[in-house]
């Protein structure tokens, strides 16, 4: 596992162990001038130019950016870039050799004089002076830091040196991949050069080992901490940037074929308390659009009669869909212990149709949180019509950011929701904040099963503008974390194909009434997803019923 023998000062030195080597400060002697002097043979200018495109001066130049600090600037690549498209660029690193190389590139492409600081992240603020409307930290760099502490502090203080409505774009490999045995590195993106290899040597939980390879056989290494993607996402909200959204290479959904790399966009700025929806994530927008839009609202409201939204229970396969969706809310109830004093939410209510049960038959007070306007409004005329309003608060807001205080509720609730987001544990830890000691969670969600492949779920994640879907074991495991405990799942997998063919059904049975009141391609696209369901349902590709979970 050592690394090929180089003389002088192109040896890198990892001792006598390479993957022992886990150290934050041995980026520096892994940047040897031999390994400097390559990389933009690794990366080729070239076809990083065309692979990027213009996404990140885009990104920036969409959000009013005009001074810009990069603090990973390496050999220079994306310094030369911003300064060409007009930006004020100032171009940190902490390896003196990249500096040099970067400085030089900047002369040799363009002319351009580059503004360069020697910095260590971990104090950016002393090395470096001022603040910025942008800091940009590319090309996988973040994976240097090794310890929790370092990446934190690192962090604190790129938040730091952001104007109050800064942005920060950080990207990092797709290490999810290469832990899980999904790795796949097509050379599309990032490390272009065609005649060079960049191969994972060794992986393990706290450490990706790289071995470089070039067209005169010499050989370099990179030891990096392989960063999760929602581990990453969920540092950048602790430190307090307030909307983070995923990029899996340059898209904004990123399906088919695992990503080589993911840009997360982290932005800073507060927005007003009636324009939270400006920080709802990608996949959460893409909901909010469509529960929003005539068509959706036409089509709930009428096959489904406006109450729930939501996979019901049937005793036979040409039952009533109503009734089925309120044997559903039942059996939910049952579950849990609901007086007049319990405090419940209803986390994506849809119509409210279970917060109405639960009102009328426990007398408690329920809080509706739901993304789309549309229903929302529906759902307060029907609570003042049936005389609950004093017990049932509509609230427009995303479950990924729960407007609610901590330890707010004894029941959180929800149904067949949490598949519309695109980051799940973020989901699961607001559920958990707002969630008192002893309270109740209980749900059901849409979920692959636990053995389901990519490939049977694409369909289905397509349809959904959707990269994944949660599984029994997923919500196992992150609610364990989160330190809840399993009481039970309540395994009702076969009524979901039952469901959904049930709806498919009434849709094509009552197409006629819905002419002229929904457009024709959203129901034609709504009868291939609808069997898209029913076929993942029947071929044990999907799981689905009552999960629930005490704090």
């Amino acid at each position: 596992m050592r690394s090929r023998p180089i003389k002088g000062q192109d040896q890198q030195r990892f001792g006598d162990d390479p993957l022992a080597v886990r150290d934050t400060d041995h980026y520096k002697a892994e940047y040897v001038t031999g390994f400097v002097d390559k990389w933009d043979e690794l990366i080729d200018w070239k076809r990083r130019y065309e692979s990027e495109g213009r996404f990140f001066v885009d990104q920036l130049k969409e959000r009013g950016v005009r001074e810009v600090l990069d603090v990973a600037a390496g050999t220079g690549f994306h310094s030369v870039r911003l300064v060409e498209e007009g930006f004020d660029t100032v171009s940190a690193d902490g390896s003196p050799e990249m500096l040099a190389k970067a400085f030089h590139n900047g002369m040799a492409y363009g002319g351009h004089i580059l503004r360069v600081v020697q910095a260590d992240w971990r104090w950016l603020n002393r090395d470096v002076h001022g603040t910025y409307d942008a800091i940009i930290c590319l090309g996988n760099s973040f994976t240097h830091l090794f310890s929790e502490r370092d990446r934190r502090k690192a962090l604190a203080e790129f938040y730091a040196m952001l104007k109050h409505d800064g942005v920060l774009i950080i990207d990092q490999r797709n290490y999810d991949a290469l832990l899980d045995g999904k790795y796949g590195n097509k050379h599309t993106y990032y490390y272009c050069g065609e005649e060079v290899s960049a191969e994972p040597e060794h992986v393990d939980e706290g450490l990706a080992r790289f071995v470089y390879r070039f067209p005169d056989k010499s050989e370099y290494h990179l030891n990096m901490f392989p960063l999760r993607k929602n581990y990453t996402r969920r540092l950048l909200r602790e430190v307090g940037f307030q909307k983070v959204d995923t990029y899996g290479d340059f898209q904004e959904t990123h399906q088919g074929e695992e990503p080589d790399f993911f840009i997360h966009i982290a932005e800073k700025a507060y927005l007003r308390e009636d324009d939270l929806s400006g920080n709802y994530s990608a996949a959460v927008r893409t909901a909010r659009e469509y529960y929003n839009s005539s068509d959706a609202d036409t089509f709930y409201h009428t096959i489904w009669g406006g109450t729930d939204i939501h996979v019901g229970l049937y005793d036979s396969p040409d039952g009533d869909i109503a009734e089925a969706s309120r044997r559903t809310v039942e059996r939910m109830a049952g579950k849990v212990e609901i007086g007049p004093d319990t405090q419940v939410i209803d986390v994506g209510a849809g119509y409210g149709g279970s917060a109405r049960f639960l009102a009328r038959q426990f007398g408690c007070k329920v809080t509706c949180l739901n993304l789309s306007e549309v229903e929302n409004e529906r759902n307060r005329e029907m609570n003042r019509e049936a005389g609950l309003d004093h017990l049932i608060d509509v609230v427009d807001g995303s479950f990924e950011d729960i407007p609610c205080q901590d330890n707010a509720f004894d029941v959180v609730w929800s149904q067949d929701a949490f598949l519309h987001s695109g980051d799940r544990p973020r989901v699961l830890e607001e559920v958990a904040r707002v969630l008192r000691t002893g309270g109740d969670f209980v749900f059901t969600d849409p979920m692959a099963s636990d053995a389901a492949t990519q490939d049977a779920l694409r369909p289905i994640l397509d349809r959904l503008h959707l990269d994944s879907m949660g599984t029994p074991g997923f919500y196992d495991k992150q609610t364990a974390r989160l330190g809840m405990s399993k009481v039970e799942f309540d395994d009702l997998t076969e009524q979901l194909p039952r469901h959904y063919g049930r709806v498919l059904a009434e849709t094509e049975s009552r197409e006629s009434e819905l002419t002229g009141k929904i457009s024709e391609a959203y129901l034609t696209r709504m009868k291939t997803g609808l069997r898209n369901w029913v076929h993942g349902g029947e071929s044990g590709s999907l799981a689905w019923g009552i999960l629930h979970y005490k704090s």
